[in-house]
């Protein structure tokens, strides 16, 4: 069994509401083990013997049919949340104000040159995510990447506790 993370994108936000004991229903339901939820923004830790790309789609398929409107869900091992963790290039700056943006392939090497909008933010790639530090917090930023770039973004204090709670699960 690996301990997966699901990160969902943009539920509980803008009128679309999730409630965390559908989200780990749904989970069980596709036949995941030790499902549980973290906080109400869409993180879903559970074992599954399937592989990423399955959980990924059995996830968004019933999240589909539950929801009504497609929600993409971001999977992440145990192991790649730690490596997220570990390679964070603003380790230096507080978690609450560096966010990781999970992404489901790598972000293209010109990403952070046609970025549009930034004001003090930093940015750095990383292997399927983009690390931002907002150091005028994220909720006044106006940074915004190519409309093709589809992702869901968590603070670093977000993907540490994820990442020990996959551990758990594991």
């Amino acid at each position: 069994m690996t301990a997966f993370v699901a990160l969902l994108r943009a539920v509980n936000v803008g009128g679309r509401k999730l409630v965390m004991t559908d989200l780990k229903r749904i989970a069980e339901e596709a036949g995941f083990e030790r499902a549980r939820t973290f906080i109400a923004s869409g993180n879903l830790i559970f074992a599954s013997d399937r592989g990423e790309r399955d959980v990924a789609g059995k996830l968004e398929d019933r999240l589909r049919d539950h929801m009504s409107a497609d929600v993409p869900v971001f999977v992440r091992t145990r192991g790649e949340m730690e490596k997220v963790a570990a390679a964070n290039p603003f380790s230096d700056e507080a978690g609450s104000t560096v966010a990781a943006i999970f992404l489901n392939a790598s972000p293209p090497a010109d990403l952070i040159e046609n970025a549009r909008g930034v004001a003090d933010e930093r940015m750095a790639l990383g292997t399927r995510e983009i690390y931002v530090h907002y150091p005028s917090g994220m909720a006044a930023t106006k940074l915004r990447f190519a409309s093709q770039i589809v992702g869901t973004a968590r603070n670093m204090n977000t993907v540490a506790k994820l990442a020990e709670l996959a551990k758990e699960v594991e």
